[in-house]
């Protein structure tokens, strides 16, 4: 390496050091460094002077060709999927994958480009790095997790879409499908097949599937059935656990007709355990599943599922996203869901 190059990769270093030094010492955020540097007017003044103080005292210089970057003619868009290791679901999984190519189809139309990324849910500020570094105009985080409180005090007035269940007193912007519904829609449909000891599979510390859950006992209140807390499993979305889940219902003798499974990935999985078992799905046990993924529909037999359109979704948060930039007023959005019935659950 040339000692320019060798010179410039080293002040590029410093520079990144730096701002991370003002922010520590100022008692603020990376971006409201930017903001206060840049002379953004959410920025309040005392802020702005005492970030313009540090930054002097450093000999801080604002990258000019960076600002332009991201301002004007950057044309590319950051995805961002956080893994929360607690939690695991595998980019692999076909609902991010069918997600992402929906996004990807979207930016494309719109003349943009789509970076992703894959970040670890404990160091979640690293969402932003792709925005405040000039590399992204804006940023699409695929997945709320158990991190709710962490996105409301990191991500307001960032140009930010999240792909998550709306939340009491929340800051950001959300996209996704009316959780609640589509758990009671998915636990009715069971019961009026005469299904009375409903199986509930699904992470409840995740705000998704504790919405679902709710629908799940709302279901139960309405046809004045009582929902068995030994029957709601709190299995992930990757599915690894399900398989030894069922077992263990089975070895303890811990009966169900139904099961409510928070993915159709899960129902997959539960399905085949049960085949394995010599258990006969709908027979013994209907399944209803959560997303209606392409497979769905192919998987034998085919899954009954609530369908959430990951096509609209994609298309949502793309225009969300891009209202924010524009800055325009743009709310969170349910989008509504329906039962899809095939044959998993009906005799």
């Amino acid at each position: 390496m040339s000692e320019n190059s060798l010179n410039k990769q080293t002040n590029k270093i410093q520079k990144r050091l730096q701002m991370q030094d003002i922010a520590k010492l100022a008692g603020v955020s990376t971006s409201t460094v930017s903001r206060a540097l840049n002379g953004s007017s959410l920025v309040n003044e005392e802020t702005r002077l005492r970030v313009t103080a540090l930054a002097q005292s450093l000999n801080y210089s604002i990258d000019i060709g960076a600002q332009n970057l991201r301002l004007k003619n950057n044309k590319t868009v950051a995805v961002v999927i956080p893994f929360d290791s607690a939690n695991p679901q595998h980019v692999s999984d076909p609902f991010f994958l069918t997600m992402l190519g929906h996004i990807a189809d979207e930016l494309s139309m719109l003349g943009h480009y789509m970076l992703v990324s894959r970040i670890s849910a404990d160091n979640l500020t690293a969402v932003l790095e792709p925005y405040e570094s000039g590399r992204a105009i804006g940023i699409i985080v695929i997945g709320q997790w158990r991190y709710h409180e962490q996105l409301n005090a990191m991500v307001a007035n960032k140009p930010i879409a999240v792909w998550g269940a709306k939340m009491p007193n929340q800051h950001y912007v959300s996209i996704g499908s009316d959780n609640l519904r589509g758990g009671y829609l998915a636990t009715e449909h069971l019961i009026k097949q005469g299904r009375k000891r409903i199986a509930f599979f699904g992470n409840k510390d995740l705000p998704e599937v504790a919405q679902r859950y709710a629908g799940y006992l709302m279901a139960h209140q309405k046809y004045d059935l009582v929902a068995d807390q030994q029957l709601s499993i709190p299995a992930p979305f990757s599915a690894d656990t399900v398989s030894a889940d069922i077992e263990s219902l089975i070895n303890q003798s811990i009966s169900f007709d139904g099961l409510f499974a928070c993915s159709d990935l899960i129902a997959m999985r539960a399905i085949g355990t049960l085949q394995k078992l010599k258990i006969s799905v709908p027979e013994k046990v209907a399944v209803v599943g959560y997303d209606d993924i392409v497979l769905a529909a192919y998987f034998h037999p085919s899954i009954t599922t609530i369908k959430q359109s990951i096509e609209v979704g994609a298309q949502s948060l793309v225009k969300a996203l891009f209202n924010i930039i524009n800055h325009e007023k743009i709310s969170s959005e349910q989008l509504d869901v329906s039962l899809v019935v095939r044959e998993s659950s009906i005799n």
